[in-house]
Formats: structure tokens, C-alpha cells, sequence
């Protein structure tokens, strides 16, 4: 290796990066994401800590959700996210009126993150690891990892196990206050592991993909093979346009050699 290619392939690394980065914030959702995640029960148990009303305090986290959709909305930006949280805080609002119990505000969202963690395992043990899936049209590459890059497969594998095992040791600390703990208590706990376990998960995840293999872009070998294709097409037609006008020529000196005999 010389000298001058050391940059490049410096360059070639940081844009490997670059793109790793990007990738992850538009899945999880960045800053925003994590702020319209953690706000609604923020304002959930902190109306319940102060007055001990349930119903106010969950119309008030129902009511910010449906706010924080109504932005994204209005900006024309994309409302996964948002629509994610409305729908959580929703269940949970359904599940702590029908109970009359505040702790099951919290119920709906613990289930999921248990589902989830066990998904991301089982998925991974399948060997179609989950975030994979999920990140794979992000990097544009679909399922071409499965069976094309392994080692970006691997790559996956581990950042799966990672956000499984972390999510379960949330689940860990969360299920047994939701048993013994009270509302304010488990609220405040939830509200304090919104952030950390994903920042973590997110950090591993982007340590993994970005030691990993480049993806494959799939759309772009699409666009290449439907562009060969088409010039494929074009100098076919060229060519049977040039053997008729050949086809052509040749009757036109036969006849005249014809009417010359």
C-alpha cells in the first residue's frame, strides 16, 4: 500500500461511516424520535406524582402524543414514529381505565419491549436476524445479506443479540417494580431506561455494521440490469432496422438487374 492510497481508503471508511449513521437515525428516528418516545409518559407520571388523578394524566399524555403527530403532519415529515407512540399510549390508556389501576398505563409498552427482545433472538437463532429486516431497505440492500454478504449477516446477528439481551434486562428491572413497586416509582424507573438501553443498542449496532462488509445495493444492480436491458433492446432494434434496410437494398439492385436482363 502506498502513500496515496491511504487516503482513499481512509475517505472510503469515514463515507462507510457516514452512511452507517445516517442509516441508523433514520430507523430509529433520531433526537425527535426519542423525544416524542420518552415525553408522553414523562407527562404521565409526573401529572400522577403531583395529584394522583388518573384519567387526568392520561388524557394529558394521550392528548401530547396526538400533538406531536399533528407537527410532523403539518411539516410533511414522516409520522412512523409519532404514530408508534400515539398508538402505545393509547393501549395504555385503554388498559389503566378498564383496570382503574395507573400501573397498567405502563403495561402495554413493557409487553411490547419483552416481545420484542425475544423476537430479536429468536429471529436471530432462525438466522434471519431482525434488524436486518429492519435495516436492510434502509441500506438499500433488502435480504441481499442473507445469502451475498456474509459477513454484513454476522454483523447483523450480533447487533440483534445485542438489542435482545438489552431489552430483556429491561424487562428484568421493569416487571418485578411493576409488581412491587408503585405507579410514580415503576413511571419514574420506565422513564429513566427509555433512553440509555436504546442509546446503547444503537451505539453496538453502529459498531458492528461499521466494521462490517459494505452493503450490496440491490436497487441499484436493478437500475443497471433494466439499463442494459433496455440498450440491449435498442441495439436490437438498430440492428433488424439495419438487416431490413440491407433486406431492402439487395430487392431493389435484383429488380433492377431483372428489368436490365
Amino acid at each position: 500500500m502506498t502513500s496515496l492510497d491511504r487516503p482513499t481508503e481512509d475517505t472510503q471508511a469515514e463515507d462507510a461511516r457516514a452512511v452507517t449513521e445516517a442509516a441508523l437515525f433514520e430507523a430509529f428516528g433520531g433526537v425527535r424520535g426519542m423525544i416524542e418516545t420518552v415525553l408522553p409518559g414523562l407527562l404521565f407520571v409526573t401529572i400522577y406524582t403531583v395529584n394522583k388523578d388518573l384519567h387526568l394524566s392520561a388524557i394529558a399524555a394521550l392528548a401530547v402524543s396526538l400533538v406531536l403527530v399533528a407537527v410532523r403532519l403539518a411539516m410533511r415529515d414522516t409520522v412512523k414514529h409519532a404514530f408508534s407512540g400515539v398508538f402505545g399510549v393509547a393501549f395504555g390508556v385503554v388498559f389503566a381505565m378498564m383496570t382503574g389501576n395507573a400501573k397498567d398505563f405502563y403495561l402495554p409498552g413493557m409487553l411490547y419491549t419483552l416481545g420484542l427482545g425475544l423476537a430479536y433472538i429468536v429471529t436471530t437463532l432462525c438466522g434471519v436476524p431482525l434488524i436486518g429486516l429492519i435495516l436492510g431497505p434502509v441500506f438499500k440492500e433488502n435480504l441481499s445479506w442473507r445469502t451475498r454478504n456474509p459477513g454484513r449477516k454476522k454483523a447483523y446477528a450480533k447487533a440483534s443479540y445485542a438489542w435482545g439481551l438489552i431489552l430483556l434486562g429491561k424487562c428484568a428491572i421493569l416487571f418485578p417494580l411493576y409488581w412491587w413497586a408503585d405507579t410514580t416509582q415503576l413511571g419514574w424507573v420506565l422513564v429513566a431506561l427509555k433512553i440509555p438501553p436504546f442509546l446503547l443498542a444503537v451505539w453496538l449496532t453502529w459498531l458492528f455494521l461499521a466494521k462490517a462488509p459494505a452493503p450490496i445495493d440491490v436497487f441499484a444492480e436493478m437500475e443497471a440490469a433494466e439499463r442494459a436491458e433496455r440498450q440491449e433492446r435498442e441495439h436490437r432494434g438498430t440492428a433488424e432496422q439495419s438487416d431490413g434496410a440491407d433486406d431492402a437494398a439487395d430487392t431493389a439492385d435484383s429488380r433492377g438487374r431483372h428489368r436490365k436482363a
